[in-house]
């Protein structure tokens, strides 16, 4: 694994480690988020879930470099199903820029990951 991709790595977990402990703890920033993307707050929790989760994967990556690929791949389609739910409402990209951000690091951690 490249410098590179071991620092994106690492961002990627800290941005899902926060985000996704913000969301399960029920944050108000989150709660109203979802509430604004109209979606349930059951659903909140389970994508807070699935993002400490995909953390805990990028890091046991670090050794066991399968976890990281499956980790990818699996926040990146968390990723995409934010940037949907923003698509959904009608947000402005303003409101969608930070998702379509993490997608982009996700999907260039990925990139990084198999061209190694």
């Amino acid at each position: 694994m490249s410098i590179t991709t071991a620092i994106i790595q690492m961002i990627l977990i800290m941005i899902f480690l926060v985000s996704g402990v913000g969301k399960v703890s029920g944050s108000l920033m989150h709660v109203q988020n979802f509430d604004r993307l109209q979606l349930s707050q059951w659903f909140r929790v389970v994508t807070g879930t699935v993002q400490l989760i995909g953390a805990v994967g990028l890091a046991v990556g670090y050794f066991y470099p399968h976890w990281a690929t499956a980790a990818g791949l699996g926040l990146i389609l968390t990723m995409i199903g934010a940037v949907s739910a923003h698509v959904r409402v009608k947000d402005e990209f303003k409101e969608m820029m930070a998702a379509v951000l993490v997608l982009c690091l996700a999907l260039a951690y990925l990139v990084c990951l198999t061209a190694a």
